[in-house]
Formats: structure tokens, C-alpha cells, sequence
């Protein structure tokens, strides 16, 4: 399985989990060259995957609002 595809079936608290170790791998003195560019590349990665899981959850929210909108007018029920 590739990292991609594995990317799109992380959870979001995985995905932002690993993607702090990334950061803090990057925040110490001795960083590797080669190790740091499959890091960064495995970083974009989760950031993009993480960006997509909001917007899914964004369009989401906005749909039940817009299905349950009859209960911000008591009235016309």
C-alpha cells in the first residue's frame, strides 16, 4: 500500500499526530538530508489529507444545517 493511499484512510488525530512528530523531528540540531526530504514529502502528505478530512467535514455541517434549518424557526414546524 502506497503512503498516499494510506494517507486517505489515516484518522484525522493520526494524521495530525504524526505530522507534529514531523515538525519536532525537524525542530532537533542533527537533520538528516534525505531522511528530512522524504519527511517534508510524507508531511505535505498528511497536511493535504488533514486539509481534505475538514473540508469533507465543513461540507458536512453545512448540509445538516441546511437539512435541520426548519428547527431555527420553531414556528413553521
Amino acid at each position: 500500500m502506497t503512503k498516499k493511499i494510506m494517507s486517505k484512510k489515516i484518522s484525522f488525530a493520526d494524521a495530525f499526530q504524526e505530522l507534529e512528530s514531523i515538525t519536532e523531528w525537524f525542530e532537533t540540531q542533527n537533520v538528516d538530508l534525505d531522511e528530512g526530504v522524504k519527511k517534508f514529502e510524507r508531511g505535505l502528505e498528511l497536511a493535504k489529507t488533514l486539509k481534505e478530512k475538514l473540508a469533507d467535514v465543513e461540507n458536512t455541517v453545512i448540509t445538516l444545517k441546511k437539512k435541520f434549518s426548519d428547527l431555527d424557526n420553531p414556528q413553521d414546524l
